[in-house]
């Protein structure tokens, strides 16, 4: 959580208890006491209401995180099939494959996946996508060995470039507007509902008044935090090409 969080928090209970105050100054208990059935009729519906819309929300961007997580996967495994598959390519063209596909993992690893969190590319790891591709292309098997080979490298250079372009189209993966002015002015309805409860006891109001407050501030908080696969708290990180990385044999 950035400091930026911390300071809405703040701002957004200090708002709260500005109200609180003006509420029991202007408008004493005794006055709103008489509505407290209807208002407690209405409330309930109000909340449900806004507790789906929150859920809803939360659900969607969470599928979000995971759907750009199971892509860098798909991504890694496609590149991972190429590097094998080029090592068993003759010299020089497996050769460069093989590097290609190195330089291309540290690029998206090292490079382009703090790129990610501003919602830019890396354009060295598009060129690697190309040279990668154009050298499998330029093989020509000769053996019925080869051209298997050959086969297996052609599909997995598409899905190395399909799946990088579905990463990319994730990077911009948020809570459209028209759901944000939806899920403030929920939460501005539901804890201003709250102050047309009348209680002798102004303590026990405000401490109410507050807790529900800080729970749907903090539910927003996290939905922001959320709202992009690549940036923020939950941020997808680069485990499946670490992975990659980390297991494999000496460069030919």
């Amino acid at each position: 959580m950035s400091w930026t969080d911390v300071g809405t928090f703040v701002a957004a209970m200090a708002v709260v208890v500005l109200g609180l105050w003006l509420l029991q100054r202007f408008v004493p208990h005794p006055r709103r006491e008489s509505h407290n059935d209807v208002a407690g009729f209405i409330f309930a519906g109000v909340g449900v209401i806004y507790a789906v819309l929150l859920a809803f929300v939360v659900i969607a961007v969470w599928s979000s995180v995971d759907a750009a997580r199971q892509t860098t996967f798909k991504e890694a495994d496609a590149l991972a099939g190429v590097y094998w598959i080029s090592r068993d390519m003759p010299l020089p063209l497996g050769a460069q494959i093989e590097k290609d596909t190195l330089d291309y993992a540290h690029t998206v690893q090292g490079e382009e996946w703090e790129l990610m969190a501003g919602h830019r590319s890396s354009p060295q790891a598009t060129q690697l996508v190309y040279a990668i591709r154009g050298s499998v292309l330029s093989y020509q098997p000769t053996t019925p060995q080869q051209q298997v080979l050959y086969e297996h490298a052609v599909t997995h250079v598409e899905d190395l470039a399909s799946e990088r372009r579905a990463r990319l189209s994730e990077v911009e993966d948020s809570v459209p507007p028209i759901l944000w002015i939806a899920l403030v002015a929920g939460a501005v309805l539901t804890i201003g509902f709250t102050f047309l409860f009348g209680l002798s006891n102004s303590k026990a109001h405000g401490l109410m008044v507050l807790s529900l407050a800080a729970l749907i501030v903090v539910s927003l908080i996290l939905i922001n935090e959320m709202n992009y696969p690549f940036a923020g708290v939950t941020k997808v990180e680069p485990t499946a090409f670490n992975v990659f990385l980390e297991r494999l044999p000496p460069l030919r």
